[in-house]
């Protein structure tokens, strides 16, 4: 269907029947790509719904769901794929890293700007507050705005961690914890507990960035009670984020041992996300000798 539709595009006028038509088969196509066994399929595929997605936005600038949709799949093709590239290459070749680093960034900050114009047609003026009063500027979320709001803080701490080195970046850290926060507080349960799945990276920080063990420990837990412990990136979240930074490689083993354990065929909605999830847990297993002094 996405491809269908994208070589439409050069032939043949949008009109808003055909939109309607393609903006509903996306929220099809996420289904699909989260029901999939091989992450390779989803790779190779997932450019061409980027640009129809693209292309609907042109036509269609303000549709709230093409625009939260456009920020959770880029947000996952650069998490999934291009991230994991650049994490591949760290240890190998550090000018290649470095490349696929800044890709992986370019395409996280994307994302968040498509969940800020998301936020914004809903809430004019929302992008700036965040920015200048990050706290106060998410009081007029709602319920409606959970998913673009989730989606936005996704990519935006995706684009501070990737970009570690701009202090431009590392600055709106509070816009990101404003909007999960918020979130929380109108859909806890949202995505069986993926905001506090969220949480944990951003407690994860050093204290003098407002991080706090203890906290991202009882986002954990409730992550784990929310999803039924079904969601491998729980674990390998906790390892990565609080283990791995204390040193305690027992815990970081015994967590991404856990998410190894974890039925791909249990959840079958979770099966790339927990397949991905068990890859990076492998990958970080091969590094202990790296990892811990």
């Amino acid at each position: 269907m996405a491809l269908a539709a994208a070589l439409s595009l050069a032939g043949c006028s949008f009109d808003q029947y055909a939109l309607d038509r393609l903006t509903s088969g996306f929220a099809a196509g996420a289904e699909a790509f989260a029901n999939e066994d091989d992450p390779e399929l989803v790779r190779y595929s997932m450019p061409i719904t980027l640009k129809a997605m693209e292309a609907v936005l042109l036509r269609d600038p303000e549709n709230t769901d093409v625009l939260t949709a456009a920020a959770a799949a880029f947000s996952l093709y650069g998490y999934a794929f291009v991230q994991r590239d650049a994490q591949k290459l760290e240890y190998v070749n550090y000018r290649a890293f470095l490349e696929t680093q800044e890709r992986a960034l370019r395409l996280f900050l994307r994302a968040r700007d498509y969940g800020l114009r998301s936020l914004e047609v809903r809430h004019p003026g929302i992008a700036v507050a965040l920015l200048r009063d990050p706290f106060r500027a998410v009081e007029v979320l709602s319920t409606e705005d959970v998913d673009a709001a989730y989606w936005c803080a996704g990519a935006w701490g995706l684009a501070i961690s990737a970009g570690r080195d701009r202090p431009e970046l590392l600055a709106d850290i509070d816009a990101v914890r404003a909007l999960l926060r918020a979130s929380l507080i109108l859909e806890e349960s949202y995505g069986e507990g993926a905001l506090h799945r969220a949480m944990i990276v951003v407690e994860g920080l050093p204290e003098i960035m407002g991080g706090s063990t203890e906290r991202a420990r009882e986002h954990f837990r409730r992550a784990i009670e929310l999803s039924g412990g079904q969601v491998a990136e729980t674990y390998v979240s906790l390892a990565e984020n609080v283990a791995l930074p204390a040193q305690d490689q027992e815990e970081f083993v015994q967590l991404l041992t856990r998410a190894l354990e974890i039925d791909l065929d249990a959840r079958p909605r979770l099966r790339l996300s927990n397949r991905l999830a068990q890859s990076r847990a492998r990958e970080l297993l091969e590094q202990l000798d790296d990892l811990f002094l």
